[in-house]
């Protein structure tokens, strides 16, 4: 276990190696969808096995594109994280109707292994242009792990696990925080009667929240049950942006990773329908060649 807890620390430093190979190509994404770059045609050519269908079907919708984007004018690629957010149902999920105009702003995610030598931990960094609710330029979020076995129970050792994580603080413009709402109570005094109202503010469902998770406790008390699962959903949040959003973004834009991953899901699913199946018609069989039934 300790040996292979070694392992896992030198992937980790292989990540960030290989992460500073993929920037320039992330960097170049970024400035494509935020119009800050056109690709060149050599960039824009993708050749597939039914090209020349594609190219016959596509004519004429081709033709109302181009015409489309020369009245509009349009810079990059408008509402691209947007776009990844409602596409992805884990995502979409946490997506209220207030979010949506904040998350239009976003330009870029990005992601930070932690320097050599240092604690295993990796940030994900949310850039936002210019916008009406708060100040940040980019929002992040760390999430620390750990690469050891548990010194009481070593053998259930399986690797890296996120251990905490870490949000920032989110410098909201006056009446703009969509994390808290504001309500009006009827408050009775006792000895008088007389009625008072006043306004108070509580948590309000939102993305945003995703930036103040629940603390782990450092003198080691366990959490309740809903904590531990807000968490254990935070820590497979966090590890979803950094495995598959922010790599793959292009496919998860188009709908095409998502498409790959339904067809996995379906394919098991798939296979427990006909195993059910098999059982049924062995009990019908059965039930047949039974003189008692």
């Amino acid at each position: 276990a300790h040996i292979e807890a070694k392992f896992y620390e030198e992937v980790h430093d292989l990540e960030r190696k290989y992460a500073a190979l993929y920037q320039p190509l992330f960097d170049k994404r970024r400035e494509f969808i935020n119009g800050e770059a056109e690709p060149t045609d050599a960039e824009s050519e993708w050749h597939s096995e039914n090209e020349e269908e594609e190219k016959l079907a596509g004519d004429l919708k081709n033709v109302a594109i181009v015409s489309e984007v020369e009245e509009t004018n349009v810079k990059g690629i408008p509402d691209f994280w947007f776009t990844i957010f409602r596409n992805v149902d884990m995502l979409s999920e946490l997506v209220q109707e207030y979010d949506e105009p904040i998350l239009k702003h976003l330009q870029d995610i990005k992601v930070k292994f932690s320097e050599p030598g240092q604690p295993m931990s990796f940030s994900l960094e949310f850039h936002f242009g210019p916008n009406d609710y708060f100040s940040n330029s980019v929002l992040t979020k760390t999430y620390k792990m750990k690469s050891e076995p548990d010194k009481t129970d070593p053998f259930s050792f399986e690797g890296p696990e996120i251990v905490d994580c870490e949000g920032c603080t989110i410098d909201w413009k006056k009446g703009k925080n969509v994390t808290v709402k504001t309500i009006k109570k009827k408050q009775k005094h006792k000895g008088r009667g007389t009625v008072r109202t006043i306004t108070k503010q509580v948590p309000n469902d939102s993305f945003f929240n995703f930036f103040s998770p629940i603390k782990v406790s450092s003198d080691g008390e366990s959490l309740d049950e809903d904590s531990e699962f807000t968490l254990a959903a935070d820590f497979e949040i966090g590890h979803f942006f950094r495995e598959r959003i922010v790599p793959r973004a292009v496919l998860y834009f188009t709908g095409e990773a998502i498409e790959d991953d339904d067809n996995f899901e379906e394919g098991e699913e798939g296979e427990e329908e006909d195993l059910e199946g098999e059982e049924e018609g062995e009990e019908e069989e059965d039930a047949e060649s039974d003189p008692k039934v």
